[in-house]
């Protein structure tokens, strides 16, 4: 019942809304049907394209990069040592903070006159570089918040890649080391192999997060400069708020949505088809 409520039905609302000009504020002027008008303006939309754009080269970079760094930081902090506890609160922290506190941090640390990152800049290159303006140059401003995200989420996957690890039997590793195995070999036989599902569902959950990008932008930056950072979900608030388009935003919610979900889909269908020929 609530899937039906909270999910289902606001999903066939938005489809409803698609094919009319429904505003946030109609005032005066009534609500009719305008077939594939919103459809047909989308196909024309410059901003909803580098909005496109944006989201797409964010999930290309963030998504690998986040992925690679947290089976990393898994296998490092996988190994008993003293303070390994500490290490897997410090990195795993960031992800249940507030991203809109986040973002404000990492706003202060981007400041082109005080900001941290510019006085490290400097630092190590004995004044040569920097400071440089993160958030307010258009060929900065979206990279800046990939590193705020994967510095966020990285601590996320790492748990997951954590139990995985913890689920592999120390015996294949003990046959390897008897076999004269080396730590490579065993990483690419051994352990990359065991967490295959984990992997997959890793980079779903981190592919579905990537499309989700809002916050960061909202508060950093908002879309700009130039819209450089404008994400499709930014940019469906944007109008549906801002410019009161419901059915417009309703419209390429849709649209996204199919979207999302032709890239989940074959990776699904990949897992399933592996799963039988394994059986």
């Amino acid at each position: 019942i609530l899937l039906l409520i909270f999910l289902i039905t606001p999903f066939f609302i938005a489809i409803y809304f698609s094919f009319t000009n429904e505003r946030l504020v109609s005032g005066s002027l009534p609500t009719y049907f305008v077939g594939l008008g919103n459809f047909k303006q989308m196909l024309e939309d410059g901003s909803l394209h580098r909005a496109l754009l944006n989201n797409s080269l964010f999930g290309l970079i963030v998504v690998p990069v986040q992925t690679s760094l947290a089976l990393f930081l898994a296998i490092l902090i996988n190994r008993k040592f003293r303070g390994v506890a500490v290490f897997r609160t410090i990195y795993f922290s960031p992800v249940v903070a507030p991203m809109v506190v986040v973002a404000v941090v990492w706003s202060f640390l981007y400041n082109p006159g005080q900001g941290l990152i510019n006085e490290f800049i400097k630092a190590i290159s004995f004044g040569h570089l920097g400071p440089y303006d993160w958030l307010s140059n258009p060929g900065l401003a979206l990279p800046a918040i990939m590193l705020l995200s994967i510095w966020q989420g990285v601590g996320f996957q790492m748990v997951v890649y954590l139990v995985g690890l913890q689920g592999i039997p120390e015996s294949l590793y003990e046959a390897a080391r008897v076999d004269g195995a080396g730590s490579w070999q065993k990483f690419w036989h051994i352990t990359l192999p065991q967490l295959r599902n984990t992997t997959i569902f890793v980079l779903i959950a981190t592919t579905i997060l990537s499309f989700k990008l809002y916050t960061q932008v909202e508060v950093m930056t908002q879309g700009g400069p130039e819209n450089a950072t404008a994400t499709v979900v930014w940019y469906m608030v944007h109008e549906s708020i801002h410019n009161v388009r419901v059915g417009y935003a309703s419209a390429v919610a849709v649209v996204f949505f199919l979207i999302v979900l032709m890239r989940v889909i074959p990776v699904l269908r990949s897992v399933v088809v592996t799963e039988e020929r394994e059986m």
